[in-house]
């Protein structure tokens, strides 16, 4: 038996008056859902969070404003398509033109990336130097939201390796860095991995870069989640690099979001035992 749920406080039994938060995707996972109703639990708050998928976007979207929805998590296919169904986008949104989260105010719906936000907020938190310069492997949108962090945190000095072309090219030119197709023998202080390489499945056990590009390094930082501890990193702290991984993104994604939709801040130890609790 878990005894951390013995300590809960008293949360209200759901009824009219519960305020609902969800997420659309087109393959739901768990982690948002149980992290969200988590903080619900140990702040004894009444809401309640839930997963949907769905082929009909606008009709959606719909629903959160005639519903009362107070928020909602968007991912894949739909952060660019969901933008032109909103009413406002606010600077982070705005920044990359993808919504990862959108708040109802009485029927109004303004989008937002967490991502984004979460990125800013881990580069500030590890005291990198915007001076440092950096390699990044990855053009997709979660590319695109640590490249746009990464310029409005005043990172200067940068390259985009992704080998479709016009993809990679496109992104570092928004964003004013270069492009590259394949790494070849560059390294740079900070190694940046935003594609699926060492993510669970297919490519689990590759590594996002190689070692003597590790090792010239200083600062490792992968946002792929499943595992935490990717062979990337497993790498990088063995030649004892300073490591930020993709399950604090996650988090600190996920705590962005919840603190728009309740208005409500929860501490350390609260967001540790939730993140803990979704990955169980």
């Amino acid at each position: 038996m878990d005894r951390r749920v013995e300590a809960l406080p008293r949360r209200p039994p759901i009824g009219r008056d519960t305020t609902l938060c969800m997420s659309l995707s087109a393959r739901p996972g768990h982690f948002g859902s149980r992290f969200h109703n988590r903080l619900y639990a140990l702040l004894g708050l009444d809401y309640i969070y839930k997963a949907f998928a769905t082929n009909d976007l606008p009709g959606a979207v719909a629903g959160i404003r005639a519903l009362g929805i107070r928020g909602c998590a968007v991912s894949m296919p739909f952060k660019e398509s969901v933008i032109p169904l909103l009413d406002a986008l606010d600077p982070s949104a705005q920044a990359i033109d993808s919504v990862n989260t959108i708040v109802n105010e009485s029927g109004r719906l303004t989008g937002s990336n967490t991502d984004y936000v979460a990125v800013r907020g881990l580069l500030a938190q590890h005291g990198i130097d915007p001076a440092t310069r950096f390699l990044l492997r990855g053009s997709g949108g979660m590319a695109k939201a640590v490249v746009a962090a990464l310029r409005d945190a005043d990172f200067r000095d940068g390259t985009i390796v992704a080998r479709n072309r016009a993809a990679g090219a496109a992104l570092a030119e928004r964003y004013g860095y270069s492009h590259a197709t394949e790494l070849g023998d560059r390294t740079a202080p900070l190694l940046i991995n935003v594609t699926p390489l060492g993510m669970e499945g297919p490519d689990a056990a590759t590594l996002a870069f190689p070692e003597p590009t590790i090792v010239a390094a200083s600062i490792a930082f992968d946002v792929v989640a499943l595992p935490s501890r990717t062979p990337f990193l497993i790498a990088a702290e063995r030649l004892g690099k300073s490591c930020i991984t993709g399950h604090a993104v996650l988090v600190r994604q996920g705590l962005e979001q919840f603190i728009r939709y309740t208005g409500v801040t929860p501490t350390l130890a609260q967001v540790a035992d939730a993140a803990a609790f979704a990955r169980t």
